[in-house]
Formats: structure tokens, C-alpha cells, sequence
């Protein structure tokens, strides 16, 4: 990218580097819209060290350490971004095209992080900065070959906190803003919103698990798969109650598909690994099908937990 980053230039990456959210996030108002994507993108930047299980873990702590400095007003304009983009770039070993890009374009996230308003600002910074350092405590406890295993139920929830249930909490503060309408449900919607990130968390880690062990992650190595199925399930439950709060309170449609897709998208994907076994994917046309039930009722002003009923 050269010159001023646009919300195009955004959009670009975003579809390069992500499914669920790509369908999701177009669905948000403005300005959330744009909170967003910002916030996916810098979590994204995260999760590409943190998963880089062949890059060497002093490498990968470093990394993601000198990437929460980054977020710090202090470090515009001094030229660090660009240098450190330059090398993870080049030396971060991933086979995904879209990752590479993303992180060759570090600055450029940076630059349009650094031009939102306050507070959505802040609340970014500090969630994004949290995951990246509670991601490299991870890292540190892989092996010498970049293997991690999770020891219980606790620590993989632990672990879901850190990687996804930030991102609930960070969503959810930047629903708030500016929607007066919510807040008589903050306090409400606050104490759902780490679980709101756990259940897609779990449904991911339930799908890719026969992925992830290959690559050395075993997440699930210390908890019974049935016992993790079933906090799926509760954690989805958890998040149909989150999106009808939001739906009751009246805010935008657009806010409401946003968190209703992927819930209704997750319960499909959990029937399908339940049925199937880990590596089974739902179809293009049960997205498409998932999408447009959700259009209609809303089109309708039927309420979202109504999907569910008809799918589970």
C-alpha cells in the first residue's frame, strides 16, 4: 500500500485473511464497522506469531512483545514498524499468502489504528495488547519443537480467554459507543462477553483439532472431548442470550447479524464435527442458506434465538 490508507486497502486484507469475519463485519454500521475490522486485523498480526509453531519460541515472544509496543503513540512515525514489518515478513515461516501479506503491512494497519478516534482507540490498544502478551506466555511453554499441550478443561479455558475471549470483551466495549440504547444492558452484556468469544474459540479448536496436532498444538490433550462439546454448546447458549439483549434493546440490524451470523454458522459447524468428526466442514450452500434465514427474520423483526430452535 502507498499513500493513505483507505477503508478499501482494510477491507482487501480482511478478505485475504479471514472467512467467518469477511461475512460478518461488512454486516456492522459505521463507525463500528471500522473499529472492527482494525481490531480483527491487529489480532490477526497476533495469532500469525503465535501460531508459527516452526519459527523458534525466543522469536516468537520477541515478536509478539515488540508488536504490543507498536500499539504506544510513542512509536509513530519512527521508522520501527516498517523494519520489523520488513523482517516478519520475510522470516516468519507460513504457508498462507494472505498472513504474509498482512504482516508485510504491519505499518499500514498501524497508520489507520493510529487515526481513529478516542476512545475506540484505546479500547483496541489495550485488549490487542493483552492477548499478545498473554499469547507469548503460551509460547513459552511449548517444547524445543514448538509443541504445545493444554493440561485440563481449565487451562484450555484459560487459554480461549486469552486468544478469543479478549476479543468478546474488546466487541463488546466498542458496541457500547455511542449507543445509548445498550446502555441499560452493559453491565449484562459485559459479563457474557468473554464467553461470547470462548464458544467460537471451542467450535474452532473442536473442527481443526486433527489440523492443530499436526502442528503441534494439542489443545484438547488434557480434557474429555465430550466435556468440551458441551461448553461448546453452553458457550453458544451463552451468546444467543448476548444477541438478544442486543436485538430487545433495539440497536441496528447490521449489529445484531454481525454477532448472530457466526453463532448460527458455529452451531452448524458443531453438528457437522459431532457427526462427521474434526476436519468436517458445513457447505457453501448451508452458509448461504444459514445467511439468508437470518435476512429474513430480521427483514421480519423475528427474534435471532428462533434460528436455532428450527436448526438444533
Amino acid at each position: 500500500m502507498s499513500g493513505a490508507v483507505s477503508m478499501a486497502d482494510l477491507d482487501e486484507l480482511l478478505e485475504k485473511t479471514s472467512r467467518t469475519f469477511a461475512l460478518s463485519i461488512p454486516l456492522l454500521p459505521e463507525p463500528t464497522r471500522q473499529h472492527v475490522v482494525l481490531g480483527y486485523l491487529l489480532f490477526r498480526i497476533a495469532d500469525t506469531f503465535e501460531d508459527a509453531a516452526r519459527w523458534p519460541r525466543r522469536k516468537r515472544v520477541a515478536a509478539l512483545e515488540a508488536f504490543a509496543r507498536l500499539l504506544e503513540d510513542d512509536s509513530r512515525g519512527n521508522g520501527e514498524a516498517a523494519e520489523l514489518a520488513a523482517i516478519w515478513a520475510n522470516e516468519v515461516p507460513i504457508d498462507h499468502e494472505g498472513y504474509r501479506e498482512l504482516l508485510s503491512e504491519t505499518p499500514a494497519v498501524l497508520e489507520a489504528f493510529f487515526a481513529l478516534e478516542e476512545p475506540a482507540r484505546s479500547l483496541v490498544r489495550d485488549h490487542v495488547q493483552r492477548t499478545a502478551r498473554g499469547m507469548a506466555s503460551y509460547v513459552e511453554r511449548t517444547d524445543d519443537e514448538g509443541e504445545l499441550e493444554l493440561e485440563t478443561l481449565d487451562d484450555l479455558r484459560d487459554y480461549c480467554y486469552i486468544v478469543a475471549g479478549i476479543v468478546g470483551e474488546m466487541l463488546t466495549e466498542l458496541f457500547l459507543l455511542g449507543r445509548p440504547e445498550l446502555a441499560p444492558k452493559a453491565v449484562y452484556l459485559r459479563s457474557r462477553s468473554r464467553r461470547c468469544g470462548e464458544a467460537q474459540q471451542l467450535v474452532n479448536i473442536l473442527k481443526d483439532s486433527s489440523f492443530d496436532a499436526r502442528e503441534g498444538r494439542s489443545y484438547l490433550a488434557g480434557a474429555d472431548r465430550d466435556s468440551v462439546f458441551a461448553l461448546a454448546r453452553e458457550d453458544l447458549r451463552v451468546f444467543l442470550e448476548y444477541i438478544d439483549a442486543i436485538q430487545q434493546s433495539g440497536s441496528e440490524d447490521g449489529l445484531v447479524a454481525f454477532n448472530a451470523l457466526p453463532v448460527l454458522l458455529a452451531y452448524a459447524a458443531l453438528d457437522k464435527v459431532e457427526q462427521d468428526g474434526p476436519g468436517a466442514k458445513i457447505s457453501r450452500d448451508t452458509v448461504f442458506g444459514i445467511m439468508a434465514d437470518l435476512e429474513r427474520a430480521l427483514e421480519r423483526g423475528a427474534p435471532v434465538v428462533s434460528l436455532v430452535r428450527v436448526r438444533s
